[in-house]
């Protein structure tokens, strides 16, 4: 999978259908990338660098001139690349310039885990890694790149560390990518998925101009305006026709990815952490560990690179026990009664909820403290007695007696100013001294990154845990970093604030999962402002927007499932007129969208109308008679209602093509239009399928070239599944 010539000094690295080709250049030792496609069978493809006779040791004279057009493996700054660089740091003398050449490499099988940062992972049969070391001799740093390439699949997994090795002075890392890539122009676009509360991952399409552009959060999440991936696409992108190159980034805190163009018409990607307020101490010895970004390569559209994510995220980042089984359906409180509960309430809830096929009863907000609103109480993580008497422990018993699991919501990290735990720690809070830190939500940050403040939070979350048989999580984050300053941190280290900050929420949500290893975990902020790779390497699952509508979700639920599994999607049918948008929608449509997820329900079960709650029993069958398949199979979209504002379908057929489930969601009816025809997707043409509700038996070469057919339903935001199952 990866091999090295010896003579000529090139890497290559093969995955299942692709090839990644880069080499060693020049006395100086540069790493310049040539190529990354097609899978090749020979690997000699150095002269598509464009450096024969141009090298630095051939022409010193023009050094300056190869540094702004060599297509370099990793840039870093002040020698003369004036592009967007990889790497920068300042000494203590006060320059930024830096230049590393090529010492040495280790190809192995397996892959090595990366300190205290989510990371992809497996076994040295599923695994081969390459790590190559990179030194600037006189700044005594070490720059070690690593590469995973896995079996079966086509994506490519990058981090690097940075060594200060030898040296009696500090160095500061200002600017470090995870990847680069340097690549030919072809009229690319970027593919972006942008947004804001309630309507996070919307797809969209830029073309490549001159310069700079991307994506970017500084906001301490992965956020709800961008998401952590950005892709390159040919002018002739579809499902399943056209080049993309996508890159995900495995990590859940500030970060940057953008695309440059410049004056040679070479696109030039990079992706890492937000240089925003970074700025890192490296003292003699120490290493940084720099997050992993994962790349994937498609010739055929993007469909293969979204099965290829989904595929990589399943198998080699989710941990969970849940990973490869059934969620419990759930029903939380939240919508149906907001703060105002009680013991009695809840069980009323569960009591209904038992009878109908839910699994699982989860108090969302409003359960500690003096919590009665939004305005006080976080941090003060003990039981309000006069809404739950006697504490947690009896509310669970009666829900479990009931045949319910149990779970439970906290937000760990934040701290409101009406709180008995910041009258007592004032100082707790992220802030700026003598400056009145910015309140969102009437609500704090707590300085994760003060040993004390950690253990106080992990001893609160771990009680509380403790306290009675809860096997659920929601783990909430509701607000952004602001008013950067730690009393934790010295002032040279103040700019590293935001990933310490990262890096404690990694440990914490490690120390749960350890503690609790069966717990089930579901990661939320705000919705889906944490909805990124990094958080799936400790939750199983992410609430995916707090806009539970059913044609929100539409498009929601494309954009986020453009890259993550729909297993990590957490998905509900919520109440209606919706509590986001004010829309109404039919109960099956809720029930049919919210199935392309982890599905569960957002409402008061005792209140809804009879005919809704009548349909519950049959949506919770449903969920278990598909869910294996929607959970482990190929997804394939097969129309955008963000494209053509009608109407959105998809379908999951199962690994050995034994069945398939389309899913059809038509938004709106035309007057006087007939049936529409889907096309499906992927399948063997010697197949043939029966459809499970009519009994009518198609090809399967009929199926993707002339079809299904889709009736027109009347009314609006109508849905329709279909079931077809291969006749042996």
């Amino acid at each position: 999978m990866i091999g090295f010539d010896k003579e000529k000094r090139i890497f290559k690295l093969d995955t299942e259908n692709t090839s990644y080709i880069f080499g060693v250049e020049d006395d100086f030792g540069y790493l310049i990338h040539y190529y990354y496609g097609p899978k090749l069978a020979g690997n000699d493809v150095s002269y598509l660098a464009r450096t024969e006779g141009n090298r630095p040791s051939e022409r010193l004279r023009e050094k300056c001139s190869f540094l702004d057009y060599a297509p370099m493996e990793y840039p870093t700054a002040g020698a003369g690349d004036f592009r967007e660089t990889a790497f920068e740091a300042e000494m203590e003398e006060g320059h930024n310039t830096s230049e590393f050449s090529y010492v040495n490499h280790k190809i192995y099988k397996g892959k090595k885990k990366l300190l205290g940062l989510p990371a992809t992972f497996g076994s040295e049969e599923e695994c081969e890694s390459l790590d190559i070391v990179l030194e600037d001799k006189l700044l005594n740093l070490r720059i070690t790149l690593t590469y995973s390439v896995f079996e079966g699949l086509d994506a490519i997994a990058r981090s690097l560390e940075v060594t200060n090795f030898g040296s009696e002075k500090s160095i500061y890392i200002t600017k470090i990518m995870s990847t680069c890539l340097d690549v030919d122009d072809d009229d690319y676009s970027i593919l972006t998925l942008h947004g804001s509360w309630a309507r996070e991952r919307r797809i969209e399409y830029r073309k490549l101009g001159h310069g700079n552009q991307g994506v970017s959060s500084l906001r301490g999440e992965s956020s709800h305006q961008e998401s952590p991936f950005i892709a390159l696409t040919s002018k002739n992108i579809s499902q399943t026709e056209g080049e993309v190159y996508g890159f995900s980034f495995v990590y859940s805190g500030n970060f940057t990815a953008g695309a440059y163009l410049d004056q040679f018409n070479k696109v030039r990607v990079t992706m890492g952490i937000n240089p925003y307020h970074f700025r890192w101490k490296l003292a003699p010895g120490e290493t940084f560990t720099a997050p992993e970004v994962i790349s994937v390569y498609s010739g055929t559209g993007l469909g293969h690179m979204t099965r290829t994510f989904h595929d990589l995220y399943r198998k080699h980042l989710i941990r969970s026990p849940y990973r490869n089984k059934k969620r419990p359906i759930l029903i939380n409180n939240w919508e149906a009664t907001y703060f105002n509960f009680n013991t009695e309430k809840l069980l009323a809830i569960a009591k209904e909820a038992a009878k109908l096929g839910i699994e699982m009863l989860v108090m969302d907000d409003g359960w500690f403290g003096k919590r009665n609103d939004d305005n006080s109480s976080l941090g003060d993580w003990f039981v309000n007695e006069e809404k739950l008497p006697g504490g947690l422990k009896p509310l669970v018993d009666g829900v479990n007696a009931l045949g319910l699991k149990f779970g439970i919501w906290m937000e760990p990290e934040m701290i409101c100013p009406d709180s008995d735990l910041y009258r007592a720690h004032p100082d707790w809070a992220i802030q700026v001294p003598g400056r009145t830190p910015t309140r969102s939500r009437n609500q704090l940050v707590l300085d994760l990154t003060r040993e004390e403040v950690w253990e106080h939070t992990w001893n609160s979350v771990k009680n509380t845990l403790k306290s009675a048989n809860i096997e659920y999580l929601k783990w909430d984050m509701n607000r952004q970093l602001t008013d950067l300053g730690s009393l934790g941190l010295p002032a040279d280290r103040q700019g590293e604030l935001f990933h310490r900050y990262m890096l404690a929420v990694y440990r914490m949500q490690e120390a749960l999962i350890t503690e609790f290893p069966n717990l089930l975990l579901e990661n939320c902020s705000g919705g889906g402002a944490r909805f990124d790779a990094g958080m799936l390497y400790y939750s199983p699952q992410i609430w995916t927007s707090d806009d539970a509508d059913a044609v929100e979700r539409l498009k929601i639920q494309e954009g986020t499932a453009l890259v993550f599994p729909l297993s990590t999607m957490g998905a509900h049918v919520s109440d209606c007129p919706n509590h986001a948008v004010g829309r109404v929608t039919p109960f099956k449509t809720r029930g049919d969208v919210a199935l392309a997820g982890t599905f569960g329900y957002e409402l008061d079960v005792t209140r809804i109308p009879e005919a809704d709650r009548n349909m519950i029993p049959e949506q919770c069958a449903t969920y278990h008679k598909y869910n294996d398949l929607v959970r482990e199979g190929d997804y394939y979209r097969l129309a955008s209602y963000s494209e053509n504002g009608l109407y959105d379908a998809w379908m999951v057929k199962a690994k050995d093509d034994s069945e398939i489930l389309v899913t059809y969601v038509n938004v709106t009816r035309l007057a006087n239009y007939k049936d529409r025809f889907l096309k499906l997707q992927g399948l063997d043409a010697g197949r043939p399928y029966r459809d499970e509700e009519t009994g009518r038996v198609y090809a399967a070469d009929v199926l993707m070239h002339a079809g299904i057919p889709m009736e027109q339903f009347w009314g609006d935001n109508n849905s329709k599944l279909v079931h077809l199952v291969e006749i042996k």
